[in-house]
Order: C-alpha cells, then structure tokens, then sequence
C-alpha cells in the first residue's frame, strides 16, 4: 500500500498540485532517552523552503511517529536526530525495516553524539547491510541544488569533514544518514544558534534535495 500512497505523493509534487491534501513529514521518536525532539523549528522550516523553491506542497507542522507503530506507513519522509542514546526493541526494527524495505525514507540527522548508538541500532533493522559513504556525484547532491562536494558543513562540533552515509537495498537507498554536518540546526530558525544566512541556505538547500530524492526514487 505504502508504494501507491507515495506514487500518490510523487505527482502531486511533479504537477505541482493544489490539493487541500498536503504532504506531512514527520520525525521519528525513539527508545533509549536520547533527544529525538530536538531541532522543534527544523521540519516547518524545512517544509516552507521547499514549498517556495521546489512548489512543494508539504504541510508546515510536523508530525512526530513512534518507530513501533503502524502510523509510520503514512510518511513518505521521516527524520530521527538527537544526541544521544538511540534503541530500538526488535518489534521496533523490523517494523522500520517494513517501512523501508515498502518505499518509506529514513533521515538520520546526527546533531552530534549520535553516531555510536545509530550505527548499532541499524544493524538490528538492516543486519546484512553496512553504511557507505556516498560519492559526491550520487543524485542526492545533484537535485535542484547542486553541491560538488558532497554534504555541506554546517557546526564545526569536532572538526570533521561532513559525510553522507548511505544504506542501499536491493539498489534503492532507503536511509540517507548525514554525519558531521547537523544539517537539522541549520533548518531551524536563524534566532536559534545564530547561523549565517548563507549557512541556513546551504543546509535547506541539501535538506531540499534529500526530500525531493526520497520522493522521487522509491
């Protein structure tokens, strides 16, 4: 049902339609007391951007999905950050493993601190699946933004190049997981952490081109 559902997403985004149904995204909320709330202001902005540069129709308030439940099937976009610790119970994974092995998309924002639990719980979802960096020229960074360089770099935290991290099945990349970079801060509101206007660009500009690849490649 989720591959009609999103088919349903992908042409009301390429003929720019006007329907009263809009497009929700949602972030994920998860186990384990890490910060999955974090970045409030993120999403809505993330969702105006798109609706003025892309004639998106996505909704302006987000939605927030438990990983367990069946309700994640009504997103074809889904957002999981945080800080800290991240787990996943196995009727947890194998209900986001459905989600993605059916056309759903997962975007792991580490907004830092994140990365040795996400890796960990992953594996519970994808066991015979690893992360691969992404080559600069994959399509994600050749949507209507172009970045030749991969990922952008949006907090220094600890000094790290940006990398954007891939799980592919069977071909189709299912998870885009950007480390090193927190592209979320970048999506909330310039008051938040007083990032530059041509940073806040650089990151909404990437986060655009995730979502238009998520809806377009399933």
């Amino acid at each position: 049902m989720i591959k009609y559902i999103l088919l349903y997403f992908s042409l009301l985004i390429s003929f720019g339609s006007f329907s009263q149904d809009k497009i929700k995204l949602a972030k994920l909320k998860y186990d384990g007391g890490g910060d999955w709330y974090a970045n409030k202001t993120a999403l809505p902005n993330l969702a105006s951007f798109c609706n003025r540069h892309l004639r998106m129709d996505l909704d302006k308030v987000d939605e927030v999905v438990e990983v367990g439940s069946p309700d994640i099937f009504l997103y074809p976009y889904i957002y999981l950050t945080g800080h800290g610790n991240v787990v996943f119970n196995s009727r947890q994974a194998e209900n986001l493993r459905n989600y993605l092995i059916a056309g759903g998309f997962l975007h792991i924002d580490d907004n830092y601190g994140m990365d040795q639990f996400i890796r960990l719980e992953m594996k519970k979802v994808f066991p015979e699946l690893e992360f691969v960096e992404l080559p600069f020229n994959h399509p994600i960074y050749d949507q209507k933004f172009k970045f030749k360089n991969g990922l952008p770099k949006i907090h220094e935290h600890d000094g790290k190049p940006p990398q954007g991290f891939g799980l592919i099945y069977k071909g189709r990349l299912v998870c885009y997981y950007s480390y090193e970079s927190d592209l979320g801060n970048g999506w909330e509101d310039q008051s938040i952490y007083n990032d530059t206007e041509s940073k806040r660009q650089e990151a909404l500009k990437m986060g655009a081109n995730i979502l238009s690849y998520a809806f377009m490649n399933f």
